[in-house]
């Protein structure tokens, strides 16, 4: 029995699937030459294989999910933000603001202030703004107030410090800001106020995991990727020596005075 009350499960799977295709070139398997498109750092390799006592194919594949990892923050934030186009009340334009929350008897603001729209931008996590685009995106939201006087801003964030809705106060051109309906709100608190549901957040995260490994099982769209660098650095080695780390000097040294090119791949 699906148990989130303020979702169906066929728009869920949906959701997540389509998360999971935002993932596109990450699903491709490695090989040498992917593995070495940015150069990799040899000898950090072998200070953190050695140090942290990994084998060479755990370091490898630690470096191979690293390099991955770091472009995942953006399918990330789809999840966040698309989540709320099925969502009632909410819509997800394209461009503009994140999400726009309306409601017609009005949104009621903790300190008892009552709108009928919420503007919102969402960011992944608290640290993510240097002050620089916090000032903009706090000038953005007074624009907003300023053309809607029946609205409020929130900044959400789905890993905040803490729970929270907050008034959201910026240093902006030496000047400190603060406005009682231009918040920062924690995406827990968030999805407590769109849905009437104060656990809803939390509910969704219970159900996630399931889902997820159904959508990975289930949806052709969906492949692990089989990695061939290791086997590739192995043919590497087996060709010079025998010698891992000698591989790993090639990808990243090859051209430098002392370093030969590789046989072989």
């Amino acid at each position: 029995m699906w148990q989130l009350s303020f979702i169906s499960e066929q728009d869920f799977l949906k959701h997540v699937g389509l998360t999971i295709s935002q993932y596109g070139e990450k699903l491709v398997p490695y090989d040498l030459e992917s593995f070495n498109s940015n150069i990799v750092d040899p000898i950090k390799l072998i200070f953190d294989k050695t140090v942290y006592n990994f084998s060479w194919e755990e370091i490898i594949k630690n470096e191979i999910f690293r390099q991955r990892d770091k472009s995942s923050n953006n399918d990330i934030g789809y999840f966040h933000q698309r989540i709320f186009q099925y969502i009632d009340g909410c819509t997800v334009p394209a461009t503009g603001w994140d999400v726009v929350h309306k409601k017609e008897t009005g949104i009621e603001l903790p300190d008892g202030d009552k709108v009928q729209t919420v503007y919102v931008e969402v960011k992944n996590k608290h640290n993510t703004m240097n002050s620089s685009a916090a000032g903009k995106t706090y000038i953005k939201m007074q624009g907003q107030l300023l053309a809607d006087d029946d609205c409020a801003c929130f900044l959400v964030e789905a890993i905040a410090r803490k729970s929270q809705n907050v008034a959201w106060a910026v240093t902006v051109d030496g000047t400190k800001q603060n406005h009682k309906r231009i918040r920062r709100v924690s995406m827990d608190e968030f999805y407590a106020l769109i849905t009437g549901q104060k656990d809803a957040f939390y509910q969704m995260c219970m159900v996630l995991p399931d889902v997820i490994e159904s959508v990975v099982k289930n949806f052709t769209l969906v492949s692990t990727p089989k990695d061939s660098v290791f086997s590739d650095l192995k043919f590497v080695a087996d060709s010079n020596g025998g010698s891992i780390a000698l591989a790993l000097y090639l990808l990243g040294f090859n051209g430098y005075l002392g370093f030969a090119s590789p046989k072989g791949k």
